[in-house]
C-alpha cells in the first residue's frame, strides 16, 4: 500500500478529478525516493534546513537567484511532509517553512512560487496560506505565482498568497471545489460470499464504511461537511482575488486556460515562465517602483478613487466598477493571448498592463515588432539568462535619460516601442 495514496483515502482533497492519473501516477514515484536516514520534521528550522552538500538538501531546497527565492510548489501537495520531492510531490510543511524563511532572510527581496500541481490535500493547506499571508503582512516582501502548466485547486489556493498570477499559454487554473467518494462494495462481497460484520459501540462509528449502501442521512452529513470546507476555499479565494464570493461560487470548480482566467479574474498575466520570471526580476529591481508598492497586495482593486471636494463627477456604482475591471481584464487578456505576442511576450505584457492601447493598435505594433529571442545577437545572455545567474543584479527597465545611440546598439523593440509612444519598455522586452 502506497503510503502517500492512503493520505487520500476517505478523506477530502483539493483535487483537479481530469488529473487523477497524473497524482496517482507522481505518489507512485514520490513514494519511491528513500527518505529513510531523515529524521522526523524538527521544530527548530536550524534543523529543518540541511547543509548545501547534504543528501537532504536536494528535497528541501532553498534558491535564491537576484534576491529571488523560488519555492517549488509541483506534484501533489501533502499535509504534514516537509519535503520537495521533484515534480511529483510537495508538503505544505516545506512551502511554509520556506516561506517564512525568505520573508525574514535579507538576502531575498522577492518570493516567487514556480507551480505545476494538480492538487492536494484538504488537510493544512488554508493553514499554510494563512500563516504565509500573516508572514506578508509582516515583512511586506512582493511575492507573485508563476503558474507553468498546471495551478489547480489546492495549488490554487496556496496561490492566494500571491499579489500576481501568470499562467504559461498552454497552461491553466481554477478547480475551486472540494471533493470526496465512497465506494460500495457490498455487491462484490455478496459475489464473493463473503459477509463483513461489524461489531462496534456509538451508533456513527462505521458511518460511510465501504462494505454498505451509503444511507442518504451519512451521505447528507458528508455532504455538509464537503460544503463547509468549499466556503472556506471560496472565501479564501475571493479575499485573495479581491472578487465577491458569488462570482468565485459562479465558476463551478471549472477549470480554466490562461486566457479565460485573465478574463475572470483568476490571473493576472499570460506568458512564459522564462520572460514573467525575467521581468518580476527586473521590474522590482527599478528603484523607481520601490514606493507606491503598498497596494501590490490589492491584486486588481475594485475601489473608486476618493472624490475630492472639488471633484463633481458622480460616483460610480459597485456595478460600473465590476464591468470596467471585467473590461479590462478581457483587454489584457486579449493582447497577451493574440497570435501576434507568440515570441513577444514582454512587450505585450508592457502593452496591456502600462498603456491605454486598444487590441487592435496592440496587434499592429506587436506585429510590426520583431520577436524578442531574433533581437538578442548569437551567443548573448536573455535577460532570464543573466539575472538566473547572478551576473546582472541590476536589471532594470530603461531609464528616462538614456543615451538615444543605445537604440542603435540595443534591441530594435525598444526602439519600436518608443516610436509608439511608450515611455520605456523593461529590459526583458530586449
Amino acid at each position: 500500500m502506497n503510503p502517500l495514496l492512503t493520505r487520500f483515502a476517505n478523506e477530502p482533497a483539493l483535487i483537479n478529478p481530469e488529473m487523477l492519473g497524473l497524482v496517482q501516477g507522481n505518489l507512485v514515484e514520490a513514494a519511491k525516493i528513500d527518505l529513510s536516514r531523515a529524521v522526523d520534521l524538527a521544530s527548530d528550522d536550524d534543523d529543518f534546513w540541511p547543509q548545501p552538500d547534504s543528501w537532504a538538501a536536494r528535497y528541501r531546497p532553498y534558491v535564491v537567484k537576484d534576491g529571488t527565492l523560488q519555492i517549488p510548489v509541483k506534484g501533489v501537495l501533502l499535509h504534514d511532509f516537509g519535503w520537495q520531492l521533484d515534480s511529483w510531490a510537495t508538503g505544505y510543511d516545506y512551502i511554509l517553512r520556506a516561506f517564512k524563511r525568505g520573508m525574514e532572510d535579507g538576502n531575498v527581496q522577492r518570493i516567487a512560487f514556480i507551480v505545476h500541481s494538480p492538487g492536494g490535500t484538504v488537510a493544512g493547506c488554508f493553514e499554510t496560506l494563512e500563516k504565509m499571508q500573516a508572514a506578508k503582512a509582516e515583512a511586506g516582501k512582493p511575492v507573485e505565482a508563476f503558474v507553468a502548466e498546471a495551478g489547480y485547486s489546492a495549488a490554487y489556493a496556496t496561490m492566494m498568497v500571491a499579489d500576481k498570477i501568470t499562467v504559461t499559454r498552454t497552461g491553466g487554473v481554477g478547480s475551486i471545489g472540494v471533493v470526496t467518494m465512497h465506494i460500495d462494495q457490498s455487491k462484490l462481497m455478496d459475489e464473493w460470499g463473503l459477509k463483513i460484520t461489524f461489531i462496534f459501540a456509538g451508533k456513527h462509528k462505521v458511518d460511510g464504511n465501504s462494505f454498505e449502501a451509503l444511507p442518504d442521512d451519512v451521505r447528507e452529513r458528508i455532504q455538509a461537511r464537503i460544503d463547509d470546507l468549499y466556503q472556506i476555499f471560496v472565501s479564501a479565494v475571493a479575499e485573495g482575488r479581491s472578487m465577491d464570493e458569488q462570482t468565485v461560487r459562479k465558476t463551478e470548480a471549472q477549470c480554466f486556460t490562461a486566457p479565460e482566467a485573465i478574463s475572470n479574474g483568476l490571473a493576472d498575466n499570460v506568458g512564459w515562465l522564462d520572460d514573467a520570471l525575467a521581468a518580476f526580476v527586473a521590474d522590482l529591481s527599478n528603484p523607481s517602483n520601490d514606493e507606491g508598492d503598498d497596494d501590490m497586495s490589492n491584486k486588481t482593486d475594485n475601489s473608486a478613487p476618493e472624490a475630492s471636494a472639488e471633484n463633481t463627477q458622480p460616483a460610480l456604482s459597485q456595478a460600473d466598477i465590476d464591468a470596467a475591471v471585467k473590461a479590462d481584464r478581457a483587454r489584457i487578456g486579449a493582447i497577451t493571448g493574440c497570435e501576434d505576442a507568440e515570441g513577444r511576450g514582454a512587450l505585450a505584457n508592457h502593452i496591456a498592463m502600462n498603456t491605454d492601447m486598444d487590441l487592435d493598435a496592440a496587434k499592429a505594433m506587436l506585429a510590426a515588432a520583431p520577436k524578442e529571442t531574433a533581437a538578442a545577437p548569437s551567443g548573448s545572455q536573455t535577460p532570464f539568462d543573466a539575472a538566473m545567474d547572478g551576473n546582472s543584479p541590476d536589471v532594470a527597465a530603461e531609464p528616462d535619460n538614456a543615451d538615444p545611440k543605445a537604440e542603435d546598439d540595443g534591441s530594435d523593440t525598444i526602439a519600436l516601442a518608443r516610436r509608439f509612444g511608450l515611455a520605456c519598455v523593461s529590459a526583458a522586452a530586449a
